[in-house]
Protein backbone atom coordinates (compact mmCIF):
# COMPACT_ATOMS: atom_id res chain seq x y z
CA UNK A 1 0.00 0.00 0.00
CA UNK A 2 2.92 2.60 -0.91
CA UNK A 3 0.49 4.45 -3.53
CA UNK A 4 -2.03 7.23 -2.54
CA UNK A 5 -5.50 5.70 -0.99
CA UNK A 6 -8.69 7.10 -0.69
CA UNK A 7 -10.61 7.22 2.81
CA UNK A 8 -13.64 8.22 4.07
CA UNK A 9 -13.87 9.32 7.41
CA UNK A 10 -17.24 9.53 9.27
CA UNK A 11 -18.47 11.45 11.75
CA UNK A 12 -22.00 12.40 13.44
CA UNK A 13 -23.92 15.17 11.62
CA UNK A 14 -22.70 18.66 12.46
CA UNK A 15 -19.12 18.00 13.43
CA UNK A 16 -17.88 17.45 9.63
CA UNK A 17 -15.75 20.83 9.77
CA UNK A 18 -13.97 19.62 13.09
CA UNK A 19 -13.00 16.13 11.38
CA UNK A 20 -11.97 18.24 8.26
CA UNK A 21 -9.92 20.50 10.57
CA UNK A 22 -8.52 17.47 12.15
CA UNK A 23 -7.49 15.41 8.76
CA UNK A 24 -5.66 18.73 7.53
CA UNK A 25 -3.86 18.69 10.68
CA UNK A 26 -2.44 15.65 9.94
CA UNK A 27 -1.54 16.91 6.33
CA UNK A 28 -3.61 14.90 4.08
CA UNK A 29 -5.78 16.53 1.24
CA UNK A 30 -9.68 16.97 1.63
CA UNK A 31 -11.55 15.66 -1.15
CA UNK A 32 -15.29 16.17 -0.54
CA UNK A 33 -17.71 16.89 2.68
CA UNK A 34 -21.23 15.77 2.57
CA UNK A 35 -23.26 15.10 5.40
CA UNK A 36 -21.41 12.81 7.85
CA UNK A 37 -19.18 12.16 5.91
CA UNK A 38 -14.96 13.83 5.30
CA UNK A 39 -13.35 12.19 2.19
CA UNK A 40 -9.63 12.58 1.73
CA UNK A 41 -6.55 11.41 0.43
CA UNK A 42 -3.60 9.79 2.13
CA UNK A 43 -0.36 7.81 2.48
CA UNK A 44 -0.07 4.13 3.51
CA UNK A 45 0.29 5.49 6.98
CA UNK A 46 -3.06 7.50 6.99
CA UNK A 47 -5.21 4.59 8.14
CA UNK A 48 -3.04 3.95 11.47
CA UNK A 49 -2.46 7.83 11.85
CA UNK A 50 -6.30 9.24 11.36
CA UNK A 51 -7.32 6.05 13.40
CA UNK A 52 -5.31 6.77 16.58
CA UNK A 53 -5.73 10.75 16.51
CA UNK A 54 -8.92 11.90 14.84
CA UNK A 55 -11.13 13.27 17.75
CA UNK A 56 -14.42 13.86 16.47
CA UNK A 57 -14.43 10.97 13.44
CA UNK A 58 -16.97 7.36 14.02
CA UNK A 59 -14.91 5.62 11.75
CA UNK A 60 -12.22 5.39 9.10
CA UNK A 61 -13.19 3.57 6.01
CA UNK A 62 -11.18 2.55 3.08
CA UNK A 63 -12.30 3.24 -0.23
CA UNK A 64 -12.24 0.42 -3.00
CA UNK A 65 -14.53 1.54 -5.33
CA UNK A 66 -16.79 4.85 -5.83
CA UNK A 67 -19.29 4.85 -8.92
CA UNK A 68 -23.03 4.78 -10.28
CA UNK A 69 -25.38 2.08 -9.15
CA UNK A 70 -28.65 2.54 -10.51
CA UNK A 71 -29.51 -1.13 -10.66
CA UNK A 72 -28.37 -4.47 -8.92
CA UNK A 73 -26.55 -5.78 -12.45
CA UNK A 74 -24.23 -2.25 -11.95
CA UNK A 75 -23.96 -2.57 -7.94
CA UNK A 76 -22.78 -6.14 -8.93
CA UNK A 77 -20.53 -5.36 -11.34
CA UNK A 78 -19.30 -2.49 -9.46
CA UNK A 79 -18.29 -4.91 -6.50
CA UNK A 80 -16.85 -8.46 -8.43
CA UNK A 81 -14.20 -5.82 -10.34
CA UNK A 82 -12.68 -4.58 -7.21
CA UNK A 83 -9.03 -7.00 -6.48
CA UNK A 84 -10.54 -8.60 -3.26
CA UNK A 85 -7.97 -11.24 -2.88
CA UNK A 86 -5.40 -8.18 -2.91
CA UNK A 87 -7.21 -8.04 1.11
CA UNK A 88 -9.26 -11.14 1.72
CA UNK A 89 -7.90 -14.39 2.41
CA UNK A 90 -9.83 -17.53 1.68
CA UNK A 91 -10.54 -17.96 5.42
CA UNK A 92 -11.16 -14.52 6.19
CA UNK A 93 -14.67 -13.04 6.95
CA UNK A 94 -16.47 -10.29 5.08
CA UNK A 95 -19.78 -9.40 6.07
CA UNK A 96 -21.45 -6.56 5.02
CA UNK A 97 -23.42 -3.47 6.15
CA UNK A 98 -24.19 0.25 4.76
CA UNK A 99 -26.56 2.56 3.87
CA UNK A 100 -28.55 4.18 0.85
CA UNK A 101 -30.02 7.60 0.66
CA UNK A 102 -31.97 9.38 -2.01
CA UNK A 103 -31.21 6.21 -4.35
CA UNK A 104 -32.74 3.88 -6.66
CA UNK A 105 -31.37 0.76 -5.01
CA UNK A 106 -33.28 1.43 -1.19
CA UNK A 107 -33.73 -2.08 0.16
CA UNK A 108 -30.64 -2.60 2.42
CA UNK A 109 -30.63 -6.21 2.72
CA UNK A 110 -30.98 -6.67 -0.97
CA UNK A 111 -27.76 -3.84 -1.51
CA UNK A 112 -26.37 -6.65 1.05
CA UNK A 113 -26.75 -10.06 -0.79
CA UNK A 114 -25.81 -8.35 -4.18
CA UNK A 115 -22.69 -7.02 -2.76
CA UNK A 116 -21.86 -10.65 -0.38
CA UNK A 117 -22.49 -12.73 -4.08
CA UNK A 118 -20.58 -9.99 -6.12
CA UNK A 119 -17.43 -10.65 -3.52
CA UNK A 120 -17.91 -14.58 -3.45
CA UNK A 121 -18.00 -14.75 -7.23
CA UNK A 122 -14.89 -13.06 -7.24
CA UNK A 123 -12.94 -15.17 -4.99
CA UNK A 124 -14.73 -18.10 -5.83
CA UNK A 125 -12.57 -17.53 -9.56
CA UNK A 126 -9.46 -17.04 -7.54
CA UNK A 127 -9.34 -18.94 -4.55
CA UNK A 128 -10.81 -21.94 -6.65
CA UNK A 129 -13.40 -22.77 -4.15
CA UNK A 130 -17.49 -22.53 -3.94
CA UNK A 131 -17.91 -22.29 0.16
CA UNK A 132 -16.30 -19.86 2.07
CA UNK A 133 -15.88 -21.09 6.01
CA UNK A 134 -14.89 -16.95 6.70
CA UNK A 135 -13.57 -18.26 10.22
CA UNK A 136 -10.40 -16.15 9.83
CA UNK A 137 -9.98 -12.29 10.25
CA UNK A 138 -13.47 -10.04 10.03
CA UNK A 139 -12.90 -7.65 7.38
CA UNK A 140 -16.12 -5.70 7.50
CA UNK A 141 -17.53 -4.32 3.78
CA UNK A 142 -19.22 -1.15 4.18
CA UNK A 143 -21.43 0.31 1.10
CA UNK A 144 -23.15 3.75 1.27
CA UNK A 145 -25.44 4.80 -1.84
CA UNK A 146 -26.42 8.71 -2.18
CA UNK A 147 -27.81 9.45 -5.36
CA UNK A 148 -26.92 6.35 -6.64
CA UNK A 149 -23.52 6.91 -6.07
CA UNK A 150 -21.79 4.02 -4.80
CA UNK A 151 -19.09 3.85 -2.31
CA UNK A 152 -17.60 0.06 -1.64
CA UNK A 153 -15.26 0.62 1.16
CA UNK A 154 -13.39 -1.81 4.13
CA UNK A 155 -13.81 -0.51 7.59
CA UNK A 156 -10.55 0.05 9.18
CA UNK A 157 -11.55 0.85 12.63
CA UNK A 158 -13.69 -1.79 14.04
CA UNK A 159 -15.16 -0.84 17.56
CA UNK A 160 -16.33 3.03 16.95
CA UNK A 161 -13.77 5.67 17.52
CA UNK A 162 -15.86 7.26 19.83
CA UNK A 163 -15.16 4.36 22.11
CA UNK A 164 -11.74 5.48 23.61
CA UNK A 165 -11.47 2.71 25.95
CA UNK A 166 -11.58 4.97 29.16
CA UNK A 167 -15.53 4.63 29.90
CA UNK A 168 -16.47 1.36 31.09
CA UNK A 169 -18.96 2.19 32.71
CA UNK A 170 -21.30 5.45 31.68
CA UNK A 171 -24.21 7.57 33.37
CA UNK A 172 -27.68 6.65 32.39
CA UNK A 173 -27.61 9.31 29.31
CA UNK A 174 -23.63 9.42 28.53
CA UNK A 175 -22.57 11.84 25.54
CA UNK A 176 -20.93 10.51 22.76
CA UNK A 177 -16.97 11.19 23.34
CA UNK A 178 -16.78 12.67 19.60
CA UNK A 179 -19.54 15.15 20.54
CA UNK A 180 -17.88 15.93 23.48
CA UNK A 181 -14.65 16.49 21.83
CA UNK A 182 -16.83 18.91 19.58
CA UNK A 183 -18.44 20.87 22.07
CA UNK A 184 -14.91 21.37 23.69
CA UNK A 185 -13.41 22.75 20.32
CA UNK A 186 -16.01 24.85 20.15
CA UNK A 187 -16.03 26.48 23.75
CA UNK A 188 -11.98 27.58 23.16
CA UNK A 189 -10.44 26.14 25.69
CA UNK A 190 -7.25 27.95 26.52
CA UNK A 191 -4.42 27.47 29.71
CA UNK A 192 -5.25 29.77 31.94
CA UNK A 193 -9.42 29.02 31.67
CA UNK A 194 -10.92 26.55 34.33
CA UNK A 195 -13.46 23.92 32.67
CA UNK A 196 -16.41 23.17 34.92
CA UNK A 197 -19.02 20.42 33.90
CA UNK A 198 -21.98 21.01 36.37
CA UNK A 199 -23.55 17.72 35.16
CA UNK A 200 -20.36 15.56 34.60
CA UNK A 201 -22.13 11.72 34.78
CA UNK A 202 -19.23 9.83 33.43
CA UNK A 203 -16.99 13.08 33.18
CA UNK A 204 -16.79 12.73 29.26
CA UNK A 205 -16.71 16.53 28.88
CA UNK A 206 -14.01 17.05 31.20
CA UNK A 207 -11.85 14.29 30.10
CA UNK A 208 -11.67 15.03 26.40
CA UNK A 209 -10.75 18.68 27.53
CA UNK A 210 -8.14 17.33 29.24
CA UNK A 211 -6.95 14.78 26.53
CA UNK A 212 -7.09 17.45 23.68
CA UNK A 213 -4.92 20.37 26.24
CA UNK A 214 -2.54 17.53 26.95
CA UNK A 215 -2.49 16.89 23.13
CA UNK A 216 -3.11 13.07 24.03
CA UNK A 217 -4.24 11.36 20.79
CA UNK A 218 -7.87 9.56 21.44
CA UNK A 219 -7.08 6.30 19.78
CA UNK A 220 -3.42 6.18 21.74
CA UNK A 221 -4.48 3.02 23.98
CA UNK A 222 -7.18 1.13 21.88
CA UNK A 223 -7.04 -1.57 19.36
CA UNK A 224 -8.60 -1.24 15.86
CA UNK A 225 -9.42 -3.88 12.89
CA UNK A 226 -7.01 -3.01 10.29
CA UNK A 227 -4.41 -3.95 12.76
CA UNK A 228 -5.00 -7.00 11.58
CA UNK A 229 -5.06 -6.57 8.29
CA UNK A 230 -2.63 -8.43 6.18
CA UNK A 231 -2.61 -5.59 3.67
CA UNK A 232 -2.17 -2.55 6.18
CA UNK A 233 1.78 -2.12 7.17
CA UNK A 234 1.38 -2.53 10.89
CA UNK A 235 5.02 -0.83 11.50
CA UNK A 236 2.80 2.36 10.69
CA UNK A 237 0.50 1.17 14.14
CA UNK A 238 3.40 1.35 16.16
CA UNK A 239 4.90 4.36 14.74
CA UNK A 240 1.83 6.20 14.95
CA UNK A 241 1.55 5.29 18.80
CA UNK A 242 5.15 6.36 19.00
CA UNK A 243 4.62 9.50 17.46
CA UNK A 244 1.64 10.33 19.33
CA UNK A 245 2.71 9.41 22.75
CA UNK A 246 6.06 11.82 22.43
CA UNK A 247 3.66 14.78 21.43
CA UNK A 248 1.71 14.19 24.32
CA UNK A 249 2.10 17.70 26.89
CA UNK A 250 2.03 16.71 30.66
CA UNK A 251 2.92 20.26 31.57
CA UNK A 252 -0.51 22.21 30.92
CA UNK A 253 -1.87 24.42 33.30
CA UNK A 254 -5.19 23.28 32.71
CA UNK A 255 -7.77 22.45 35.17
CA UNK A 256 -11.36 21.34 35.54
CA UNK A 257 -14.30 20.90 38.06
CA UNK A 258 -16.86 17.52 37.18
CA UNK A 259 -19.32 17.93 39.40
CA UNK A 260 -22.19 16.55 39.79
CA UNK A 261 -25.35 16.50 42.07
CA UNK A 262 -25.41 12.67 42.16
CA UNK A 263 -23.24 11.42 44.49
CA UNK A 264 -24.06 7.81 42.19
CA UNK A 265 -22.28 8.52 39.40
CA UNK A 266 -18.86 10.06 40.84
CA UNK A 267 -17.12 6.96 41.60
CA UNK A 268 -17.73 5.86 38.28
CA UNK A 269 -16.49 9.63 36.64
CA UNK A 270 -13.25 9.54 39.33
CA UNK A 271 -12.49 5.74 37.62
CA UNK A 272 -13.12 7.41 33.75
CA UNK A 273 -10.75 10.26 34.33
CA UNK A 274 -7.72 7.31 35.45
CA UNK A 275 -8.69 5.40 33.02
CA UNK A 276 -7.91 8.32 30.37
CA UNK A 277 -4.68 9.02 32.45
CA UNK A 278 -6.18 12.26 33.03
CA UNK A 279 -7.00 12.21 37.02
CA UNK A 280 -4.42 15.00 37.77
CA UNK A 281 -6.18 17.38 35.66
CA UNK A 282 -9.58 17.07 36.69
CA UNK A 283 -10.98 17.38 40.46
CA UNK A 284 -14.14 15.49 40.79
CA UNK A 285 -16.87 16.35 43.82
CA UNK A 286 -20.44 16.59 44.40
CA UNK A 287 -22.16 19.95 43.66
CA UNK A 288 -25.60 21.08 42.85
CA UNK A 289 -25.44 23.03 39.94
CA UNK A 290 -27.92 25.57 41.07
CA UNK A 291 -25.41 25.94 43.48
CA UNK A 292 -22.36 27.52 42.22
CA UNK A 293 -20.81 30.38 42.92
CA UNK A 294 -18.18 32.73 40.89
CA UNK A 295 -14.63 32.77 42.48
CA UNK A 296 -12.13 34.85 40.86
CA UNK A 297 -11.09 31.82 38.81
CA UNK A 298 -11.50 32.50 35.00
CA UNK A 299 -14.32 29.51 34.14
CA UNK A 300 -15.87 28.02 31.33
CA UNK A 301 -18.76 26.03 31.95
CA UNK A 302 -19.28 23.33 29.41
CA UNK A 303 -22.22 20.81 30.10
CA UNK A 304 -25.16 18.37 29.09
CA UNK A 305 -27.37 19.01 31.61
CA UNK A 306 -30.52 16.41 31.98
CA UNK A 307 -33.55 16.79 29.18
CA UNK A 308 -36.86 15.17 29.11
CA UNK A 309 -35.66 12.34 25.93
CA UNK A 310 -32.95 11.75 28.11
CA UNK A 311 -33.21 11.36 31.79
CA UNK A 312 -36.48 13.38 33.70
CA UNK A 313 -39.89 14.60 32.50
CA UNK A 314 -40.02 17.24 30.16
CA UNK A 315 -41.39 19.80 33.04
CA UNK A 316 -38.75 18.77 35.04
CA UNK A 317 -36.06 19.69 32.68
CA UNK A 318 -37.15 23.07 32.37
CA UNK A 319 -37.60 23.82 35.81
CA UNK A 320 -34.54 23.00 36.04
CA UNK A 321 -33.62 25.54 32.77
CA UNK A 322 -35.29 28.00 34.56
CA UNK A 323 -33.42 27.59 37.86
CA UNK A 324 -29.83 27.15 35.91
CA UNK A 325 -30.81 30.61 34.06
CA UNK A 326 -31.24 32.51 37.33
CA UNK A 327 -28.27 30.37 38.99
CA UNK A 328 -25.44 31.34 35.76
CA UNK A 329 -27.46 34.68 35.42
CA UNK A 330 -24.55 35.38 38.59
CA UNK A 331 -21.72 34.09 37.24
CA UNK A 332 -21.15 36.88 34.60
CA UNK A 333 -17.97 37.19 33.07
CA UNK A 334 -17.86 33.39 32.70
CA UNK A 335 -18.88 31.76 29.48
CA UNK A 336 -21.50 29.25 29.07
CA UNK A 337 -22.19 26.47 26.80
CA UNK A 338 -24.90 24.03 26.90
CA UNK A 339 -26.33 21.01 24.80
CA UNK A 340 -30.12 20.17 25.03
CA UNK A 341 -32.97 19.10 22.68
CA UNK A 342 -35.39 21.28 24.21
CA UNK A 343 -36.58 23.80 21.39
CA UNK A 344 -37.91 26.02 23.71
CA UNK A 345 -34.77 26.29 25.38
CA UNK A 346 -33.72 30.08 25.50
CA UNK A 347 -37.24 30.82 26.86
CA UNK A 348 -36.85 28.10 29.92
CA UNK A 349 -33.36 29.61 30.52
CA UNK A 350 -34.29 33.10 30.32
CA UNK A 351 -31.95 34.23 27.79
CA UNK A 352 -31.47 34.25 24.23
CA UNK A 353 -27.97 32.58 23.32
CA UNK A 354 -24.93 34.85 21.92
CA UNK A 355 -24.87 31.40 19.14
CA UNK A 356 -26.50 28.14 18.55
CA UNK A 357 -25.46 25.29 16.47
CA UNK A 358 -27.34 22.62 15.72
CA UNK A 359 -25.92 18.82 16.23
CA UNK A 360 -26.44 15.30 16.99
CA UNK A 361 -26.07 13.26 20.12
CA UNK A 362 -26.63 10.08 18.36
CA UNK A 363 -29.43 10.32 16.80
CA UNK A 364 -30.96 12.72 19.28
CA UNK A 365 -31.36 16.25 17.91
CA UNK A 366 -29.77 18.60 19.80
CA UNK A 367 -28.78 22.53 19.64
CA UNK A 368 -25.31 23.86 21.88
CA UNK A 369 -26.54 27.14 22.91
CA UNK A 370 -23.16 29.31 23.58
CA UNK A 371 -23.38 32.23 26.18
CA UNK A 372 -19.57 34.24 25.99
CA UNK A 373 -20.54 37.37 26.05
CA UNK A 374 -21.79 39.19 29.39
CA UNK A 375 -24.47 37.14 30.85
CA UNK A 376 -25.74 39.26 33.69
CA UNK A 377 -28.32 40.81 32.03
CA UNK A 378 -31.19 37.85 31.69
CA UNK A 379 -34.67 39.34 31.98
CA UNK A 380 -36.58 36.47 32.84
CA UNK A 381 -39.70 38.61 33.25
CA UNK A 382 -39.03 38.67 29.32
CA UNK A 383 -38.88 34.96 29.39
CA UNK A 384 -41.64 34.44 30.89
CA UNK A 385 -43.84 36.36 28.85
CA UNK A 386 -42.65 34.97 25.78
CA UNK A 387 -43.27 31.91 27.56
CA UNK A 388 -46.95 32.83 27.98
CA UNK A 389 -47.36 33.49 24.60
CA UNK A 390 -45.67 31.23 22.51
CA UNK A 391 -45.57 27.85 24.83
Amino acid sequence: MSKKIILCATCLFGLERFVGEEIDALGYKRLETIDGRVYFEGDENAIAKANITLRCAERVLLVLNSYTADSFTSLFDGVKCIPWEDYIGKKDAFPVNGHSVKSTLFSIPDCQSIIKKAVVERLKTVYNCSWFEETGVNYRIEFFILNDKCDIMIDTSGVPLHKRGYRTQAGEAPIRETLASAMVKIARMRENVRLWDPFCGSATIPIEAALQMTNTAPGINRAFAAENYSFVNQLSFKTARDEARAAINKDTEFFAFATDIDSGVLETANENCRRAGVSKYIRVFQKDARRITKDDVRTTIVCNPPYGERLSSINEARKLYTDMGKAFSKLSPWQIYIITSEELFEKYYGRKCDKARKLYNGMIKCCYYQYYKNNSSVNFENGKRLLDKKG
